[in-house]
């Protein structure tokens, strides 16, 4: 079965496809493998833009069945089959009076496949999805199942919470929610001088902020996203028709269109897009909030360095989208989360200012790529793991100070590789 992923710049036709029930299935298929010397890959909804999920040898779609999600009340852990995906689990944990605490702003992913690339939302307070996880159960590549938690093989918990699919197929994650809540979501449009001046209040004063930077522009679309006890003011399904359906998606792909067939246009079709882009004031479901729909399919690249060089790496990201990106019409994203402590999160050990850059799908992208990645680097930047980048094992080593802890357990759990692909041996080695 030939497999692309979402954006089409990934393609794969595996030797076989497993379309696994439980955990015994996938143990079965990871068996089946070593006999026949295949290598071994789980399939998530195909949201990464690097191969890091591209299988050539047995793909494992992992066990997604929403009919076996277990909540307790109590202690308000949820343990959820690792192929059940975000869009999902989210209204089922609504229904339950429980919501994850923060969530990035798309949810079509799998949770193993959120959590294996270190997905974040945004929130100097809080930290990537992963963060949540309490106790994994994962088949290793001898074929065992094997349960780890902060108590229970707890280096391999660790590190498999951000795991990126190299220490064996994960089916099943426990998270640890938190009482459903609503979020009073304000956007506006500002001048971007005065964004970055204020920067420093703009993210402690709220619980979760971002903005958005369309390139040959002087704007930013700001995002304060609050919690609330308040039901209104609230999005209609004619707002969420107008905002996320034609403005936000069929306007979206017609300006894209465009700055394409035009690009001396961009200029202008960027700021009438940033001053369309904000909704103003409106309130939410956390879920509905956090993540909105993306169908104007495009490229990514994300980079999260320290926090304390975003206004360099502002200054330098302008400077190369002015060299080197004259006909991109999609907006640079910046986000802001708290440190973490797990080995290879992007946020492992510091405060994190995340940004990110998106061309149209097709549009070329390796020269405004290459120029922001260039810029990053130089600020001990680390890439997502799952948006395109270009760095190597050795180059990653000097960012992530438990880079070669992780490789040894890799080595330790999976010595034959039956977890690997070419992405994978270009980031670890």
């Amino acid at each position: 079965m030939s497999w692309r992923n979402w954006a089409g710049n990934q393609r794969t036709d595996p030797v076989r496809t497993i379309v696994a029930r439980d955990a015994a299935e996938v143990a079965d298929a990871v068996k089946a493998a070593a006999r026949d010397g295949l290598r071994v890959k789980a399939l998530g909804s195909g949201h990464s833009f690097t191969a890091i999920g591209v299988a050539d040898g047995a793909a494992v779609v992992a066990p997604g069945d929403p009919r076996s999600v277990r909540v307790d009340a109590a202690t308000r852990l949820v343990t959820v089959p690792a192929g059940l995906t975000l869009r999902r689990l989210n209204p089922l944990l609504w229904e339950h009076g429980l919501a994850l605490p923060n969530l990035g702003d798309i949810d079509a992913q799998t949770v193993a496949g959120a959590i294996a690339t270190g997905t974040h939302g945004t929130g100097a307070g809080y930290q990537c999805i992963a963060a949540q996880v309490r106790a994994l159960d994962i088949v290793l590549a001898d074929g065992s199942i094997v349960h780890c938690s902060p108590t229970e093989r707890p280096e391999l918990f660790s590190a498999a919470r951000v795991g990126l699919g190299a220490l064996g197929v994960v089916v099943s994650v426990t998270l640890e929610a938190v009482p459903a809540f609503r979020l009073r979501a304000v956007e506006q449009t500002l001048p971007l001088d005065a964004v970055l001046g204020d920067l420093a209040s703009h993210v402690s004063g709220n619980e979760h902020f971002e903005f958005y930077w369309f390139p040959h522009t002087d704007v930013a679309t700001t995002k304060c996203n609050n919690r609330t006890e308040a039901t209104g003011p609230e999005r209609g399904r004619a707002a969420r028709l107008i905002g996320d359906e034609l403005l936000g998606n069929a306007g979206f792909a017609l300006a894209c269109q465009l700055g394409e067939t035009a690009p001396r246009l961009v200029p202008r079709i960027n700021r009438l897009v940033a001053s369309q882009m904000a909704a103003g004031e409106y309130v939410d479901r956390s879920y509905g909030v956090f993540c909105s729909p993306r169908r104007v399919r495009f490229l990514e690249m994300e980079y999260a360095v320290p926090r304390a060089a975003i206004h360099e790496a502002m200054a330098g990201l302008r400077a190369a989208a002015q060299r080197h990106g004259q006909a991109v019409t999609f907006p640079v994203e910046v986000r802001f989360l708290g440190a973490d402590d797990i080995p290879l999160s992007t946020s492992s050990g510091r405060d994190t200012a995340y940004i990110a850059v998106h061309v149209h799908r097709g549009q070329p992208h390796e020269a405004y790529f290459g120029a922001v990645e260039s810029v990053m680097t130089a600020l001990s930047g680390r890439p997502h793991w799952g948006k395109l980048h270009t760095r190597t094992a050795e180059q990653l080593r000097t960012v992530y100070p438990a880079f070669d802890d992780f490789v040894a357990l890799r080595d330790r759990l999976d010595p034959e590789r039956r977890f690997t692909n070419p992405y994978l041996e270009r980031v670890l080695g």
